[in-house]
């Protein structure tokens, strides 16, 4: 049962949640199904190589969502 990161389209909170089989994730907040999925380096094994660089997007030291200088990663 994987865990996947979200971002709510409606009311733009972060949130994780657990999918089991083919449920459909939803918001806790506001309860919508209007989400994003968010690029997540320790769900998917990812290295450095793979996180996205610079821009308003994750870091790009280590894929944390809240974006560049967000983690305590040198």
């Amino acid at each position: 049962m994987p865990i996947f990161e979200y971002v709510c389209h409606e009311c733009n909170h972060r949130f994780e949640q657990l999918i089991q089989g083919s449920a459909q994730a939803a918001c806790p907040r506001c309860h919508t199904t209007k989400l994003e999925k968010q690029f997540s380096a320790f769900g998917v094994g990812a290295t450095e190589a793979w996180a996205p660089s610079g821009g308003g997007g994750a870091c790009g030291s280590c894929g944390d969502p809240r974006g560049p200088g967000a983690c305590s990663k040198n």
